[in-house]
This record gives structure tokens, C-alpha cells and sequence, in this order.
């Protein structure tokens, strides 16, 4: 009889509680653009994974599947050699162009991209701006 099986099936799993926010477009798709949202596990990718079942059409406004979807014509070619660390989230692990995925005011590309830890009580939004051209 195996006690590493007893003991995984009588654990509790760990649960955090986040304010979820929501502008621009994602605030017009969510019912409620301001809401406590619970979810199993402890980084931002459990808690989109878990958001994003309840909510697949939101998922598709963000995130980008591949790279061509992670950007858009237009963008400057950026020099070779940029100044500081630069960050990128790997492909699938990328928001649309413009939409983007805020911990506690911060964009997560500059913290562990989806592997952000997230702890009870952040403040998680999900960005996508209005944009109007001329």
C-alpha cells in the first residue's frame, strides 16, 4: 500500500484569490469587468489556464497561438544591439498585438512572463485598448 498516494489524494490543493480587471475591449466582453476570481495553483499561467476555460472567447482576444499572431505590420525593426534586458514571452505565451496581461500594474513580460507567481489579493488586468484611427 502506497502512502505517496494517500497523501497526494487527502491534500488540499492550493487555491488563490485575485482582483481581476478588465479595459477596452475585454471590459465590453466580460459580464462583470471587476471581479474576485479563484483559482487552483499559484502563477499567472494557472490562473489563465483556469479564467480562460470558464472563458475561451476572452482567450482568443489575447492571447497570440504563434508569433504572426503576436505582432502586427507596422512595427519598427527594433537595432541590434538594445540597451538593458529585454524579455520575451516564447511563442503561444504571448498576448495579441496591443492586448496585454497586467500583474499588480505591471506588464508580465517584465516578471516571469506566464510563470509569474501570483499570491492572494494581486490585481491581475487584462488590457485591450480601444483604438481608433484617422
Amino acid at each position: 500500500m502506497s502512502t505517496t498516494t494517500e497523501t497526494e489524494s487527502t491534500a488540499e490543493k492550493h487555491t488563490t484569490t485575485v482582483h481581476l480587471r478588465a479595459t477596452g475591449h475585454v471590459r465590453d466582453a466580460m459580464e462583470t469587468p471587476h471581479q474576485e476570481f479563484t483559482f487552483e495553483g499559484d502563477t499567472l499561467r494557472d490562473l489563465l489556464e483556469a479564467f480562460f476555460e470558464e472563458r475561451p472567447d476572452l482567450a482568443e482576444m489575447l492571447i497570440a497561438e504563434t508569433e504572426a499572431e503576436a505582432t502586427t505590420e507596422g512595427w519598427a525593426r527594433p537595432p541590434e544591439n538594445l540597451p538593458g534586458t529585454w524579455h520575451k514571452n516564447p511563442e503561444g505565451e504571448q498576448t495579441k498585438p496591443y492586448a496585454r496581461v497586467l500583474v499588480n500594474g505591471k506588464f508580465n513580460e517584465v516578471l516571469g512572463g506566464f510563470d509569474t507567481k501570483i499570491e492572494d489579493g494581486d490585481r491581475v488586468s487584462f488590457v485591450y485598448p480601444f483604438i481608433f484611427c484617422c
